[in-house]
């Protein structure tokens, strides 16, 4: 069934009503960011290009941690302590697309019941598309418009731990890995350049009679991060205790998040990040159009050509790539 095309609102409506915290208009211009039609892509880069001189003010915040970390959990308490102070929180929370029937769940506003009920909140559940990284292909352009809505702090909740996830500290200025207790990193399946990349690290779940194994986790946790070099942003990672059942810690997080950014701010840091989230952003659209290109019809037909001389061992698959892209730029260029 082809794609439903999006109500017709115009690049201004939906450009007053996100500047104006229209909520039901800024879910719409999230939903053309995450859409691949030509049309609704075209409007999407207009309107992000109106919104960007509103855009930069947030602070954006990555966490991660493996299924079972207690991450909606975690930013239901953390998400409600921001909005006590005032701020507004938008969430942006991945969810896995299935590879063969490519459906997600979507379900966090269900697992995120009281924080989803308040005004000043906005949870948008988003597919990853099977995009590497753990997070969406249009995650950045979702950021750009949240901050343009006016939301104070992003968090960024990604599908879970895994080899390709740390895309996302390309896209946040705080990195904060949940981690349970009474587990290793190789049990828990987190990569230790994970680790290393954290700005915080929180070990959950530390109430009741798991206190004692918390504790244990995070002072053997200090011990790791002591042993790894100076960070080059002369911010030292920290490890705290958290327990979202009890609400305990919960507090310190932020601090621990505000002091970074304080610090960061301070010695230049905080703006090299963001400069490198627009370089990274860059880049990845770059090898977007590379890609593109590559899947066009007219390049699988000289793909194909070039494939069965690879596997007829008539040429090596080195040099048939090489044919294959000098022929595509030759292509190009006639047409």
């Amino acid at each position: 069934m082809p794609a439903r095309p999006l109500k017709n609102e115009s690049v201004a409506q939906l450009y007053q009503g996100i500047v104006q915290g229209d909520r039901s208009l800024l879910a719409r211009a999230i939903t053309l960011a995450e859409s691949t039609r030509p049309g609704d892509r075209k409007k999407i880069e207009h309107i992000l290009q109106r919104v960007l001189p509103l855009t930069g003010k947030s602070i954006r915040i990555g966490i991660t941690g493996v299924p079972g970390v207690g991450k909606s959990t975690f930013i239901e308490s953390f998400g409600e302590l921001l909005t006590q102070q005032g701020k507004k929180v938008a969430v942006l929370s991945i969810d896995p697309t299935s590879e063969k029937t490519k459906g997600s769940i979507l379900g966090d506003k269900t697992r995120m019941e009281r924080l989803s009920k308040n005004p000043n909140v906005f949870i948008r559940p988003s597919p990853s598309s099977l995009a590497l990284g753990g997070v969406s292909h249009h995650t950045r352009e979702a950021i750009l418009l949240f901050e343009a809505a006016g939301f104070d702090v992003i968090l960024i909740e990604t599908v879970g731990v895994g080899q390709s996830e740390t895309q996302v500290k390309s896209m946040v200025d705080f990195f904060l890995l949940l981690m349970l207790a009474g587990a290793g990193d190789e049990l828990q399946g987190i990569k230790k350049g994970i680790i290393e990349m954290s700005d915080g690290i929180a070990i959950t779940k530390a109430d009741g009679d798991n206190v004692k194994a918390a504790s244990q986790a995070l002072a053997d946790m200090k011990h790791t991060l002591h042993l790894h070099g100076a960070s080059p942003s002369g911010w030292a990672p920290q490890t705290l205790l958290v327990s979202a059942y009890t609400n305990t810690g919960i507090d310190r997080v932020w601090n621990m998040i505000t002091d970074f950014v304080h610090k960061t701010t301070a010695n230049g840091f905080f703006k090299r990040v963001r400069e490198q989230q627009m370089k990274h952003w860059l880049d990845e659209r770059i090898e977007g159009h590379v890609r593109e290109f590559i899947q066009a019809p007219m390049a699988k037909k000289i793909k194909q050509k070039y494939l069965n001389l690879v596997q007829k061992n008539k040429v090596l698959p080195s040099e048939a790539a090489r044919h294959v892209w000098q022929e595509l730029i030759s292509t190009r260029k006639k047409r």
